[in-house]
């Protein structure tokens, strides 16, 4: 936790000098030398990367969000900054950048404020709540309508996909950071073999799919309610990969329960909004289950990386909801009794 306090400090630092830059500039600008703007900054809570984040609250202006890095950037070419102007372009309401520094590693942004999505599902209503996935699944929908319509090969996101060695090297995280590092599961040669063989399957087969623009990593977490619209954050990750991704890291998400009603559902929301039509609606629906399979073992490989590796074990009170949703998936399928075997074996809550 040392190294992570000094890590925010330096941040902290950096950040202060990007205010103390914005404002020496502000009162050039303005010939008011004697001109000092009242300044509040408030640690927020961050994601799992190792950026950390600030609320900047000045006199007589908006809040703002500053992104402190790691180390010095290159705006122009950060991720967040050339997915950031994708997305705008669809339009999907992103945060708007208010500025930055290469050097400070600092990016500005509009503040959003701190509601998630699924900070506002505890307060929702069943027909506001229906309304916002709605919303969001309506959002899925351009971004891979407006995805296709707007690809380029020159930019970022349609360079990268979730091609097979992508989902295996997910697949084998969950291996290396779930099974051995947090439930200490010693995998016999053998047991290795079995599970390579079942990963790669399904690897092959998500990635032989058609390929669309996806979040990646599109949940509860990272949309935000703002002025009652959801926007989008952490989408610089973004890639080309199956038109079931997004939707199932939305209604298989770890952070939120379903009902199979709702999920069923808000599946045929899906469909119907993106004109998916006859055989391929049944077709989908096991893909998107195969998506989910992966998916969920994906999130439990993050979750235990996060515990052992970051120190970070907040993230473990989303297992047992993880693995139910895994259970049902692969007890659904006769495809899959081998991988539910050979998971039990080691998941007891799996059996």
């Amino acid at each position: 936790m040392t190294g992570s306090t000094t890590a925010g400090n330096d941040a902290a630092a950096r950040l202060q000098r990007y205010l103390d830059r914005s404002d020496e500039s502000l009162r050039a600008a303005s010939g008011d030398q004697t001109h000092v703007r009242r300044v509040v900054v408030t640690s927020l809570t961050g994601d799992a990367s190792d950026r950390h984040y600030f609320r900047v609250e000045r006199t007589g202006e908006p809040s703002q969000v500053a992104a402190v890095h790691a180390g010095p950037i290159a705006f122009e070419s950060l991720p967040f900054a050339i997915v950031g102007r994708l997305l705008a372009a669809m339009p999907v309401r992103v945060p708007r950048i208010l500025g930055h520094d290469d050097e400070l590693g600092v990016v500005a942004l509009e503040d959003l404020g701190d509601v998630t999505l699924q900070a506002h599902l505890t307060l929702a209503g069943a027909d506001e709540r229906g309304s916002l996935y709605r919303d969001a699944i309506d959002i899925i929908e351009t971004l891979q309508r407006r995805g296709r319509e707007l690809h380029s090969p020159l930019l970022l996101p349609y360079q990268l996909a979730f091609d097979a060695e992508k989902l295996m090297f997910e697949l084998r995280f969950f291996a290396t950071h779930f099974l051995e590092a947090h439930r200490g599961t010693v995998l016999s040669d053998d047991a290795r073999h079995n599970l390579e063989r079942e990963f790669s399957a399904i690897a092959d087969e998500l990635a032989s799919e058609p390929r669309v623009l996806c979040h990646r990593d599109y949940h509860s977490r990272n949309l935000m309610l703002h002025d009652r619209r959801l926007c989008v954050i952490d989408f610089q990750d973004a890639r080309m990969g199956p038109d079931t991704y997004d939707l199932v890291s939305l209604l298989r998400d770890a952070y939120v329960d379903f009902t199979s009603e709702q999920v069923d559902g808000l599946i045929e929301t899906f469909l119907t909004t993106a004109r998916i039509s006859g055989t391929a609606r049944t077709d989908f629906r096991r893909r998107f289950d195969l998506m989910a399979v992966q998916r969920t073992l994906k999130a439990l490989g993050t979750f235990g990386f996060q515990a052992t590796s970051r120190g970070n074990a907040s993230y473990l009170e989303n297992v047992p909801r993880t693995l139910a949703v895994l259970r049902r998936t692969i007890s659904a399928y006769p495809r899959f009794q081998s991988l539910h075997r050979q998971l039990a074996a080691f998941i007891p809550e799996l059996a």
